[in-house]
């Protein structure tokens, strides 16, 4: 195998580590992802600049310059990776202060949103013979004796 096949593969490896412990529910291991993928996405960055080659200084042969492009996206992929690690690295502190733990819990409405769809609510709600007037998403409720909305809007 060729270097670049080599690198490009570790690359690969990096970001595939680094998606599987995002997935995790400790802000530590999610630091820990965010940093392993942001090395593998700078590692492939600079796979796919191409061969090394000479500084691009104004005058040489344009045929041996290197592209300073990737490396221009690399230095500033380093500076937002810093960054975010800074910041999932204060939340975890910052959660193991008030909680003992850097566990992320669920949060309730992600949960209401389970069940809804567990019970297929928005199927069995459905009539085809009600008026326009029927707004359940807005937070009004029809009520289908009288004829009106009990939300206060009166219609």
């Amino acid at each position: 195998m060729t270097p670049t096949l080599v690198l490009a593969v570790a690359g690969g490896i990096l970001i595939a580590a680094g998606i599987y412990l995002l997935l995790e529910r400790s802000l530590m291991r999610i630091l820990a992802g965010v940093m392993l993928a942001s090395n593998g996405v700078n590692l492939l960055f600079l796979v796919s600049s191409g061969p090394a080659g000479l500084a691009p200084i104004v005058g040489e042969d344009p045929e041996l310059i290197a592209d300073p492009l990737p490396q221009a996206m690399v230095l500033t992929a380093i500076v937002i990776s810093l960054a975010t690690s800074a910041f999932l690295l204060a939340m975890s502190y910052r959660s193991f202060q008030l909680e003992g733990h850097d566990e992320v819990a669920d949060d309730v409405e992600d949960a209401i949103v389970r069940r809804r769809a567990e019970a297929d609510l928005s199927s069995e709600g459905f009539d085809e013979q009600s008026s326009g007037d029927d707004d359940t998403e807005s937070g009004g409720r029809f009520d289908n004796g009288r004829g009106r909305r009990t939300d206060g809007s009166g219609r």
